[in-house]
This record gives C-alpha cells, sequence and structure tokens, in this order.
C-alpha cells in the first residue's frame, strides 16, 4: 500500500506534442507573394501578379480571385473554372515564384522571461532547447519549469508542458521537443 502511494506521486510521463504534417504540408499562398499564372497556349492571360494585401490577385477576364490561403493546385483549379466561361478546356498552372509571406508562416516564438524574446525563422531540426538558447536562456525572473510550448494541432491550440530548468541543468531532455513552424514557447515570470 506504501508503495503505491509512492508511485501515485511520481511525476506523470510527459506526452510528447503530436506530430503534424504541418511541416511537409503543400506551401499555402500567402498576401505579397508573387505568382506566375500560366493559361496554357493563352500567352495574352498569363502573367506574373503579386497577391494584394486583400488577399486577391487580377487577372483579364476573371477579375479578382482569392488566391491567399490557397495551395496552387486549389487556385489553378479555381481559375480553370473561372476561365471555362471564355476558353475551352483551359489549363492553368500557377508557379510562386516569390514566396515572400511564407518567411513569416514558418516562423517560431519565444516569449516571456527569457533574456532576448524573438521570432525566428523555422529550421529542420530545431528543438524547444535551441530556441530558448537563441533567445540568451531564461533570465532571473524565470519560473523555467513552468514553460509552455503552443502548437497548431487540427485547427486547435494544444499546450504541452517545458520543464526548462530541468532541461536546462540536470540534462533531462523528455521536454526538448522538436519544433514545427508556428510553434511558440513562453517561459513564465515566478510569483514573488
Amino acid at each position: 500500500m506504501v508503495l503505491f502511494a509512492l508511485v501515485g506521486c511520481s511525476r506523470s510521463p510527459v506526452v510528447p506534442p503530436q506530430t503534424t504534417s504541418s511541416v511537409l504540408d503543400e506551401y499555402r499562398i500567402g498576401v505579397g507573394d508573387a505568382l506566375r499564372i500560366n493559361v496554357w497556349r493563352n500567352a495574352e492571360l498569363s502573367s506574373d501578379v503579386p497577391v494584394r494585401p486583400d488577399g486577391k490577385i487580377s487577372l483579364p477576364l476573371v477579375g479578382d480571385v482569392q488566391a491567399a490561403g490557397q495551395t496552387t493546385t486549389e487556385l489553378s483549379n479555381d481559375l480553370a473554372n473561372a476561365l471555362t466561361e471564355y476558353i475551352r478546356s483551359p489549363q492553368v498552372t500557377v508557379i510562386v515564384t516569390n514566396p515572400s509571406s511564407s518567411d513569416f508562416q514558418r516562423r517560431v516564438r519565444i516569449t516571456g522571461a527569457v533574456r532576448s524574446p524573438q521570432s525566428l525563422a523555422y529550421r529542420e531540426g530545431m528543438t524547444v532547447l535551441d530556441l530558448v538558447l537563441m533567445a540568451g536562456g531564461p533570465n532571473e525572473y524565470a519560473s523555467s519549469n513552468r514553460a509552455r510550448l503552443y502548437r497548431q494541432v487540427d485547427g486547435e491550440v494544444k499546450v504541452f508542458p517545458v520543464r526548462l530548468r530541468d532541461l536546462i541543468e540536470k540534462g533531462e531532455i523528455e521536454t526538448n521537443y522538436s519544433l514545427q513552424p508556428s510553434d511558440i514557447v513562453t517561459v513564465p515570470e515566478r510569483s514573488f
């Protein structure tokens, strides 16, 4: 009975964040991207267009079309459907020539009680510890073992505990999660 009570008091195992396919998902067009629209055998309809701040592009015959938030395949299909009124069996190809919105979409952020809160470009293989070290580590007011990782998973935000002090001081790597684009790590201040 005593043994059962001691086991019940031990730390509960940390469940690692669910891995989603967001790192490998097809690119979604964003505001500020430059696109090359090719309409096969219709050079006068083909053009280079920017994605405007309202998320739309403008093309001859079809006018304004929503582009932001779509994949190139989705936008190609939308344009082809819009052009069927004017062209028999249009074949449209969309190429992202300058993915300027991707830098913002593919960032990781660290906030709170760190020496230098930052928003950094995501790099394959980044971990929580990498991000914390790039931010100069926790400051003197940090409650490091109460840090949290916030991740968008299937349309909702999931929160995962990060025992940062244990990671840095004791080498306990259970909560040194691999990061994904758009992850946010927060390090709260301790209460005095």
